[in-house]
């Protein structure tokens, strides 16, 4: 992936990633962001001069349809879109009372969200030198933790769509990339990052340096060990996942 001259859109890019995404790809792309929190875009925006902002609320399906139509009637030369915007709800399914409604607030975030922008966004996309899809996964759809029950399935969904839609549009002049992110050290944490983390700018740098070289399956960081070690030996992997 040539990285200039595109104009990108990142969801989820007011904080974690998605800024640092923002930050690095905005030296020669053009960038455009989404979130729910309008303080934390207008931040970003501050920090990052020149990106574009938009408000919406992912889990929700008109939310989608009305970010796809700012982004056909004001930036209809885009040509890349990371789907990078996710939830996580750390929780035990047996004990908690509130597990479906959370569970269908992960599933329209970090699952049915990418899609709905995808097939909203991909006749934009397509029209547009160089047309890109980047779905951000993690490498717990190896090896999933037991601290995240909806979160890891709503990942290990969005990494099968990813490779079945890379094989459909393999007669379309569309790369599909698919960035599997280690533990990163970010705000989606809430205070409680692991010692393992890496920083964004870390991570992001990586990515870089991997999209130059035209990959199209992305493992950053520790992920490449992990999965390596869940082809080999699964059970180990995942019991070093959950440390038991």
């Amino acid at each position: 992936m040539v990285l200039r001259n595109n104009t990108i859109l990142i969801t989820g890019g007011s904080s974690g990633l998605g800024l640092e995404m923002a930050r690095k790809f905005s030296t020669h792309n053009k960038v455009l962001i989404c979130g729910r929190n309008i303080d934390k875009l207008k931040q970003a925006q501050e920090k990052i001069p020149g990106i574009h902002i938009f408000q919406c609320d992912l889990s929700e399906r008109e939310e989608c349809r009305k970010l796809a139509g700012w982004v056909k009637s004001n930036h209809p030369e885009c040509n890349a879109l990371i789907n990078n915007a996710a939830i996580v709800h750390q929780t035990n399914f047996y004990e908690d009372e509130q597990i479906i409604s959370k569970a269908e607030d992960e599933l329209n975030t970090n699952f049915l969200a990418p899609l709905r922008l995808i097939k909203l966004l991909i006749p934009v996309i397509e029209s547009n030198p160089c047309p890109a899809l980047i779905n951000i996964t993690t490498g717990l759809v190896y090896a999933p933790r037991a601290l995240y029950p909806i979160y890891n399935s709503c990942k290990a969904a969005l990494h099968s769509f990813t490779q079945v839609l890379r094989i459909q549009l393999r007669d379309h002049p569309i790369t599909v990339i698919e960035v599997f992110f280690p533990v990163v050290d970010t705000p989606w944490h809430q205070g409680n990052t692991p010692d393992i983390a890496i920083t964004p700018n870390e991570a992001v740098t990586e990515l870089i340096k991997k999209l130059h070289k035209g990959k199209e399956e992305i493992r950053i960081g520790k992920v490449k060990l992990l999965y390596f070690l869940s082809r080999l030996v699964p059970r180990l992997a995942l019991k070093i996942i959950n440390k038991v």
